[in-house]
């Protein structure tokens, strides 16, 4: 072989080598879709946002008023030959001062607790779409996979049927076979290239769906072992009360506490100081005078009491969401429990009676129509139904998963 041959071959291997291992460095496993989901999901963005702004509302929460610059001109006279002059009369001063507001003290610290609860809320918000992001992942990047799988396996069994219609098209020119049979070939081939179609639409729209989370990441090949729930049912029933779900409304229901306390606080009063320094003419010395305020809350029974008894009417609902919410997983977590035991007998009656079964009818289907004792028609129909119990477990192994995707979420637990 020549040199330049040989540096040919050299360079073609090398491109080779580099294509399949850029191929094997973008495919895409299920957790590293995960990662990818939490680094750009903007839902996630905006949570965290959200619990950024309640922390930086806490610092000021409980905070006293700023104070108010007050200057003003007091006992100018309007008439007389001393009219608008600021100096002419002793009692005409200009004055200058600060007014602070003081809050009392019940009321700052319910604000502050209310603070508090929303940063707790929001971390668990927080906490609740990150989990939400997860699964959603998960159920993308499973319906990936799984249509793919559909997908693989009518090209396997779409070639079968490509020899078995070259077999009948040989045994037409040698006069064994009828025309119609051939026909009947063709059809089928037709009917699953119907079928790849719609599988190609299934796939194409599973990938749209897993780039909704992560971009363009979705459309490189996938890897990796399928993800894989051990399911405890007691765990699951003891410690459902632990998921964010529910313990969110922990957050929930102390804030709608401190609302009430921040309410009853408004039947206390608030009160306020002024300091002033007060100018008068050249001939007149000047003064300083000091005054308080306090807020006088006489009409509570139209004005406190009703703000506090709705704020009362909205903590007694959170408490009754909490209880609803508890029993709407309660009832989510034994229907998927059930459809999981459900599922893992289905899978295993078809692997156990329904696979052999059709693949022993499509045995003696085949071996009859070789002996001229059957139709083609009778292969292609075994044959169909052997595609169609194994699409239906792909189909069952789907659900499974899912399920336990979803299981996985309900396992997941609020952090201390």
């Amino acid at each position: 072989m020549s040199g330049p041959t040989v540096f040919s071959c050299f360079r073609i291997a090398l491109a080779l080598s580099l294509i399949i291992g850029a191929s094997t460095a973008r495919a895409l496993t299920c957790n590293e879709a995960i990662d990818l989901a939490e680094a750009h999901a903007p839902e996630l963005r905006a949570r965290q946002d959200s619990a950024m702004a309640a922390r930086t509302s806490r610092i000021a929460a409980g905070e006293l008023p700023d104070p108010r610059l007050v200057v003003g001109v007091d006992n100018l006279p309007v008439q007389g030959s001393e009219a608008w002059s600021a100096t002419r009369d002793f009692m005409t001063m200009q004055h200058v001062g600060v007014v602070q507001d003081v809050v009392n003290g019940d009321k700052r610290e319910a604000e502050r607790r209310l603070a508090e609860a929303r940063v707790a809320r929001t971390d668990m918000e927080l906490v609740l779409e990150r989990l939400n992001v997860r699964r959603q992942v998960m159920l993308a990047w499973l319906g990936v996979y799984y249509a793919e799988q559909r997908r693989d396996l009518l090209d396997r069994l779409d070639a079968d049927n490509g020899l078995q219609g070259m077999a009948s098209s040989a045994q037409l020119k040698a006069g064994k076979d009828m025309a119609a049979e051939s026909v009947q070939a063709r059809l089928e081939a037709a009917r699953l290239a119907d079928q790849r179609d719609e599988l190609q639409r299934n796939i194409a729209a599973a990938r749209a769906e897993l780039a909704r989370w992560i971009g363009p990441a979705a459309y490189q090949p996938l890897t990796g072992e399928l993800p894989v729930y051990a399911v405890h049912a007691e765990h699951l029933h003891h410690h459902l009360e632990q998921h964010p779900d529910i313990a969110v409304y922990g957050a929930k229901e102390a804030s709608a506490q401190a609302e009430v306390a921040l309410a009853e606080a408004g039947k206390k009063s608030d009160w306020g100081v002024e300091l002033d320094y007060l100018h008068r003419g050249p001939a007149f010395g000047d003064m300083v005078s000091v005054q308080f305020t306090f807020g006088l809350p006489v009409f509570s029974h139209t004005r406190q009491d009703p703000q506090i008894a709705a704020r009362k009417k909205e903590a007694e609902q959170v408490t009754e969401e909490k209880e609803a919410m508890l029993r709407q997983h309660e009832v989510e977590l034994e229907t998927l429990l059930a459809e999981e035991e459900a599922l893992n007998r289905q899978i295993g009656r078809v692997d156990r009676e329904w696979l052999p079964l059709r693949h022993e009818r499509l045995q003696l289907a085949m071996a009859a129509y070789r002996s001229g004792r059957e139709p083609l028609a009778t292969v292609l129909d075994s044959r169909r139904d052997l595609l169609d119990t194994r699409m239906k477990r792909i189909d069952l192994e789907e659900r499974r998963s899912a399920t336990e995707t979803t299981l996985r979420y309900l396992s997941e637990e609020a952090l201390p």
